[in-house]
């Protein structure tokens, strides 16, 4: 189910948000999007990264 059939609009988050909060560059996250392992939608010349996608992509990096 998307967020938007849940009646919810997702958070996006730009990429300086994103690197911040991993604590790694911009240069990085933009690395990590370009690879595909982390999901993103270009708006425009930006792009966003969702919510949802930031934190699946931390679980599957978690490590135990």
């Amino acid at each position: 189910m998307s967020a938007h059939q849940a009646g919810r609009r997702q958070r996006l988050h730009p990429i300086t948000a994103v690197a911040e909060e991993l604590d790694v560059s911009t240069k990085t996250v933009r690395r990590l999007i370009a690879s595909g392992a982390l999901p993103a939608h270009r708006i425009g010349r930006q792009w966003r990264i969702a919510e949802e996608d930031l934190r699946t992509f931390l679980a599957q990096r978690r490590q135990r």
